[in-house]
């Protein structure tokens, strides 16, 4: 029995939303039993925002706000390279004893889009995990 994964997509910059990108098309040729239910851009009227909201898929302005869906959130990539959102992401879930929603860095995505991508490049990543 499958059961879907739902993820949310934290920045839609360069990388994010390359990476929303090559992941939202392995999920509508039915490849994967994913689901993006929420992404979060600082500019919600960006080109990759509206792609977004264009397919009924929340967009948050500000990124610890996905959290407002709870558990029913899988996986968060957080692409913001921000420390500090990673640190709120954290605080959030124990405040809101989340167990359930795991948060991965962006070496993690770039992991998962090299494996689903051809010529992805793992060598500019940023410094900075948890």
């Amino acid at each position: 029995m499958s059961e879907t994964i739902n993820v949310a997509v934290l920045g839609l910059g360069r990388i994010g939303q390359q990476f929303a990108a090559g992941l939202s098309k392995h999920i509508d040729a039915g490849d994967k039993s994913v689901q993006i239910v929420a992404v979060a851009e600082r500019d919600p009227d960006s080109l990759a925002a509206q792609m977004f909201a264009d397919e009924n898929v929340p967009v948050y302005s500000k990124a610890s706000d996905v959290l407002d869906i709870g558990d029913q959130i899988d996986i968060i990539f957080d692409l913001t390279g921000s420390s500090d959102v990673r640190q709120t992401l954290r605080d959030r879930l124990q405040e809101t004893d989340n167990h359930r929603t795991i948060v991965v860095p962006e070496i993690f995505a770039r992991l998962v889009w090299s494996l689903l991508e051809e010529n992805v490049e793992l060598s500019s990543l940023q410094e900075g995990g948890y």
